[in-house]
C-alpha cells in the first residue's frame, strides 16, 4: 500500500464486479475507507467480507439513496459506476431501452450526486467520479444508439456539476473507458451466439490489439480521487486503446 487515498471516504455505486469491484480494491488497497454499494448484496459480502463496508442500494431509488448518504455523511469521494448497456439503432431498438438507459446511467448520478454533495460543500471536501464511456459525445459505435446518447448526457452531467461547484471545494471529472473485459461484456458476447467471433471482433475495435481491464480504469480513478489531481475538474479522461483516434 503507498496510502494515496488515506483519510478518504470511497462510497462506489456497481461495486460487485467489473470496474466498480476493480475501483473498491485499488482504493482498498491505497488506504481509503470504502463503502461499497450494488444491487448484488450476496456479490459484495463475498468480495469485501470485512475488509469494506457493503450496503445493497438501488442508485434509481432516490429514497434508498438518500438513506445511504445519510448514514455517511463523510463521504469525501463518490464513484458512480453503475450503468448498464443497451444494444439497438434508434429504429430497432426499443423506446424503454432509452428510458431504462437514463435511469440507470444518468438520473442514478444525479440521486447519488445530490445526496453527497451538500455535505461535500458543507467540508468543502469532494471528489466525484463518473464512469461515461468513449461510445458517447466522443465517438459512435454500430447499434448503441441508447448507451452512447445516455453515456454523452454523463459527460455533460459532468461538467455542469464541475462548473457549478468549482468554488466550492468540489471536483467532477469523467472516465471514459473503450471495450472493458467484465461480467457485463461477457454476458454481451455469449447473446451474439459465437462468443469467440464476437469477442475477437470487440478486440479488433482497439489499435492495440486488446481488450482493457478493469485494473487500468481503476488506475485513473484513483488518481481522480487523490489529491494529485486537485487541479483538475470538469475533465473526461479517454482510456480506450486507440478506439476513438
Amino acid at each position: 500500500m503507498t496510502g494515496r487515498l488515506v483519510g478518504k471516504n470511497c462510497l462506489i455505486t456497481g461495486a460487485a464486479q467489473g470496474i466498480g469491484l476493480a475501483v473498491a480494491e485499488a482504493f482498498l488497497r491505497e488506504g481509503a475507507k470504502v463503502i461499497a454499494t450494488d444491487l448484488q448484496a450476496d456479490k459484495l459480502k463475498d468480495a469485501f467480507a470485512d475488509r469494506a463496508t457493503t450496503a445493497q442500494m438501488d442508485v434509481t431509488d432516490v429514497d434508498a439513496v438518500n438513506a445511504i448518504a445519510a448514514a455517511h455523511p463523510d463521504v469525501n469521494v463518490l464513484v458512480n459506476c453503475a450503468g448498464w448497456v443497451a444494444s439497438g439503432t434508434i429504429l430497432d431498438g426499443e423506446p424503454a431501452d432509452l428510458q431504462r438507459g437514463f435511469n440507470i446511467n444518468v438520473v442514478s448520478m444525479t440521486n447519488t450526486i445530490r445526496a453527497f454533495l451538500p455535505a461535500m460543500r458543507d467540508r468543502k471536501d469532494g471528489s466525484i467520479i463518473n464512469i461515461a464511456s468513449v461510445v458517447s459525445s466522443v465517438m459512435a459505435a454500430p447499434n448503441r444508439f441508447s448507451y452512447a446518447t445516455t453515456k454523452a448526457a454523463v459527460i455533460g452531467l459532468t461538467m455542469s456539476v464541475a462548473r457549478d461547484f468549482v468554488t466550492d471545494g468540489i471536483r467532477c471529472n469523467a472516465i471514459s473507458p473503450g471495450t472493458v473485459d467484465s461480467p457485463s461484456l461477457g454476458d454481451r458476447l455469449r447473446a451474439q451466439g459465437d462468443e469467440a467471433a464476437a469477442r475477437a471482433a470487440f478486440v479488433a475495435r482497439q489499435p492495440m490489439g486488446r481488450i482493457g481491464k478493469p485494473e487500468e480504469i481503476a488506475e485513473i480513478a484513483v488518481m481522480l480521487a487523490s489529491d494529485e489531481a486537485s487541479f483538475m475538474t470538469g475533465s473526461n479522461i479517454i482510456i480506450d486503446g486507440g478506439m476513438s483516434l
